[in-house]
């Protein structure tokens, strides 16, 4: 991706687009143009831009309903109208909506220079706090789908203040991956970014795995240590599981939230400690609470912000983008040849595959098959012995049709045992349209006439 500024133009009038397009150029700007505001759409989450500039009347969708769909998803994302003349009255009603402004046709090339500048200052994708590259907050996450760019501008905003972020998804979809991209894009990318499995850790140990011992506070603890809390100050912690946190625990992690401090296992004293926490679980907390199994406190403190994870098949569109990413990874990694890739069909099974085990479980089928496969394009037959499931092939309208039609008549002739006459009632066509059908299907209504006793 470019590291110009961004910014996506779309007007209907081919002219004028490849006109602004070729000024934008010439000033060092990168520009994807497209001439609708259903094609703007699709190119937002593919694209990234950091500013959008639209005409206002265009067929279908126009640009006021197109800077609608931008504001629910990237709210910071800045959108500068074109209007004529007699839409003006309208294109200052947008201004009071939002939009961060507009421009009389035709435009002034310097004019929309400077609407560009002030509308790049204050552009979410381009205003990088904590590096030269504005996408380097997100490394490692790979994707082109709607609903990951929905949820990393929201992680983004959320990373700006230092509340609590609950991440809410399935097991598998990366929730520590989004949890260090939060702690990336915030003021504390500087410091320490420590995790933390709640369910990996044994409760008689977590206590002091998260908040220090003294020496001697239990058998084998022959040397006091720090915990992770201490060890993470200024810093980030993230929790991973945290609906596994005993109660026990539950109650020393909301002294941390309210006071700031933390008391070590065995000692009577308090550490201070500022840390910004992130939490994540697959559980539903709601539900936890309920039972009386999680503090209904600490869930308000951790749950200031939710953040949705979406599974792998509510972002199908990101699976060949993830295959082909891990596929090189792992090329690496078991010193394969360059290019591994999967074959056409192959991709289908990927794409169409159920993935309860989301990311996690398409990067151990792309290593099994990564390790397997004979040659470089890897084939349908080796996905779907990893998969463990063979894919049903689609079929298209037509023989979809023609299937049912044909056992709907086998059905019907097996009901009506061959009768011709009856069968044709039951369908509700006359006899020659019948035949005709049959004629068609192959099938001959002898064969399901029971033989006379």
């Amino acid at each position: 991706m470019s590291d110009k500024p961004r910014i996506l133009l779309v007007d209907d009038d081919e002219d004028l687009l490849h006109l602004i397009r070729m000024r934008l150029q010439a000033n060092n700007l990168d520009v994807s143009a497209v001439d609708s505001a259903e094609k703007a759409i699709t190119e937002l989450g593919r694209y990234r831009p950091h500013v959008v500039i639209t005409d206002l009347r265009m067929p279908g969708m126009d640009g006021m309903a197109l800077f609608e769909s931008i504001q629910e998803r990237f709210l910071q994302l800045p959108v500068i109208i074109l209007t004529a003349h007699g839409t003006i009255p309208d294109a200052v009603a947008a201004v009071q909506r939002g939009v961060f402004s507009y421009l009389v046709k035709p435009v002034d090339a310097d004019i929309l220079m400077d609407k560009i500048t002030q509308a790049l200052s204050q552009s979410s994708p381009q205003d990088d706090e904590n590096g030269d590259d504005s996408d380097s907050w997100r490394q490692g996450i790979v994707s082109c789908s709607q609903a990951m760019e929905t949820l990393l501008q929201q992680a983004k905003a959320a990373a700006r203040t230092d509340v609590s972020v609950l991440i809410q998804s399935e097991t598998g979809t990366g929730k520590e991956l989004l949890a260090k991209a939060v702690h990336r894009a915030s003021n504390r990318h500087d410091a320490a970014f420590m995790t933390l499995n709640c369910a990996a850790i044994p409760e008689t140990l977590l206590e002091s795995e998260l908040f220090g011992h003294t020496a001697g506070a239990y058998t084998g603890a022959g040397k006091a240590t720090d915990g992770l809390f201490k060890a993470a100050d200024k810093g980030t912690v993230f929790l991973d599981e945290i609906g596994d946190m005993p109660l026990s625990a539950q109650a020393k992690l909301l002294r941390v939230l309210e006071q700031g401090e933390v008391r070590p296992v065995g000692s009577t004293e308090t550490i201070k400690v500022d840390v910004r926490i992130l939490s994540a679980t697959h559980h539903d907390l709601h539900e936890k609470v309920r039972a009386g199994t999680f503090r209904e406190d600490l869930f308000y403190r951790l749950n200031v912000i939710t953040l949705e994870q979406p599974r792998l098949a509510d972002r199908r569109e990101d699976i060949p983008l993830l295959a082909n990413h891990f596929a090189q990874q792992l090329s690496d990694r078991h010193g394969r040849e360059e290019g591994m890739r999967f074959a056409p069909d192959a991709m289908e099974v990927m794409v169409s595959a159920p993935w309860p085990g989301n990311v996690r479980q398409l990067l151990n089928v792309v290593e099994q098959c990564v390790v397997l496969s004979p040659q470089n394009l890897i084939p349908r037959q080796l996905v779907e012995r990893a998969l463990r499931f063979k894919a049903e092939k689609l079929l298209n309208m037509n023989d979809a049709r023609n299937q049912f039609e044909h056992d709907y008549l086998i059905r019907l002739l097996n009901l009506a045992e061959g009768n011709i006459a009856l069968a044709a009632r039951l369908a509700e066509r006359n006899r020659s349209e019948f035949y005709n059908l049959l004629k068609r299907h192959d099938l001959d209504p002898d064969q399901f006439r029971k033989p006379a006793e």
